[in-house]
């Protein structure tokens, strides 16, 4: 017997994006992930899955506003497929959360009847399948939520096949704190090796925010629309997984894409003027001719003249308008062209703008402060100069 479903994780519905400035952009990015969950349903029907596995976190926190609750289940509830969700350490089961609130019981009832949340470790049969679900019931888990599945009477249950719903960090994948952002390390572990392997077809995880295979038969989702920068090749955000689980054999995966937001990263070094359309064109390649549909982690490193400076400050004022979210790490120094330093050193009209631009290039050779500060009088009295 086999069954096939669609798996997903990690929505963080309500996600307030902090480190995007411009409160339009902001919405932006939160309705991309509610809009995500259409994709998810069109997924699910046309890969014919029987139902949706949520391996926790639908929302960002424990007390999402009344408005994303609704909207949540209003989506949800257009899937089309049953959806079976387990809360994440974001939106963690007790007494307080959303999922006890009399509200979200009223929308989910009007709205999205097709969605089952578990807060009780127990196993839930259904006609081709039997869940496993282990919720996260606080933030930070001292104990192992799966550690019940070694003590499950398998021999009293059908034999279907059986998945396992788990948020957390599997022990023994090297999740880097820098890397988790917000997701939950050192907490939250998961043991698979303590797993009854035999007894368990596919494990449907979730915390990680890319899409990765941690044990033949385990593998983190990823969230379905990327919300930060890529970390390697083998963080693959973006996706959901559509598995064909059987009992006792090897469950089948296919990645199906499903985001919308472009996050980019590019590193550059300036090393002559003529780089600076280089940039250019490495930026269009990256978001192309659109709008408020990328974030772009840009690392500028090297040396360019003074009008090379002026056009990249041009460069870097309209990709902040454009992009969602523009993270600059600029390293950068203006080193004056020989041009540039003769027009304004050798002004036999202007003797006195000559020796003031010959001290700062003096000063403008070093590192420190003083050097910087040199340097930014350099560009202002060459901008000066050209209105003269």
């Amino acid at each position: 017997m086999s069954v096939t479903f669609v798996h997903t994780a990690d929505w963080q519905l309500g996600k307030p994006f902090a480190n995007v400035l411009h409160s339009q952009k902001r919405a932006i990015l939160q309705r991309e992930r509610l809009e995500a969950i259409q994709r998810i349903a069109a997924v699910a029907k046309c890969e014919h899955a029987e139902f949706a596995i949520v391996a926790g976190d639908i929302f960002d926190s424990t007390s999402p506003s009344r408005a994303t609750v609704s909207a949540a289940c209003a989506a949800i509830g257009a899937i089309g497929v049953p959806v079976f969700a387990i809360p994440g350490n974001h939106d963690h089961a007790g007494p307080e959360s959303v999922w006890n609130q009399p509200f979200f019981a009223r929308e989910k009832e009007a709205l999205a009847p097709n969605l089952t949340v578990f807060q009780r470790s127990t196993p839930h049969e259904l006609q081709d399948a039997v869940l496993l679900p282990c919720p996260a019931l606080r933030r930070h888990e001292s104990q192992d939520v799966s550690a019940w599945l070694a003590s499950v009477p398998f021999d009293s249950i059908q034999n279907k096949p059986r998945i396992v719903l788990a948020h957390g960090n599997v022990r023994g994948f090297a999740m880097k704190a820098e890397d988790a952002d917000g997701m939950s390390t050192g907490t939250n572990e998961i043991d698979l090796a303590r797993l009854p392997d035999e007894e368990v077809d596919y494990v449907a995880l979730g915390d990680w925010h890319g899409a990765k295979q941690i044990g033949t038969k385990a593998w983190y989702s990823g969230t379905p629309e990327p919300d930060r920068f890529p970390r390697g090749e083998s963080n693959r955000p973006g996706h959901v997984l559509v598995v064909t689980a059987q009992r006792g054999g090897s469950p089948a995966i296919k990645l199906v894409p499903t985001s919308r937001i472009g996050w980019h990263r590019l590193d550059f070094e300036l090393s002559e003027d003529v780089d600076i359309a280089r940039l250019e064109s490495s930026v269009e390649a990256l978001v192309g001719g659109r709008a408020q549909a990328d974030a772009l982690f840009l690392e500028l490193r090297g040396g360019i003249g003074i009008e090379a400076r002026t056009r990249l400050d041009e460069m870097l004022e309209t990709w902040e308008a454009r992009l969602l979210r523009l993270q600059l790490s600029d390293r950068t120094i203006v080193v004056p062209t020989v041009e540039e330093l003769d027009a304004l050193t050798r002004r036999a009209s202007d003797p006195l703008i000559s020796r003031v631009a010959a001290k700062l290039v003096i000063l403008s050779e070093g590192s420190d402060e003083e050097a910087v500060v040199a340097r930014t009088a350099l560009r202002e009295l060459h901008a000066a100069c050209r209105g003269l």
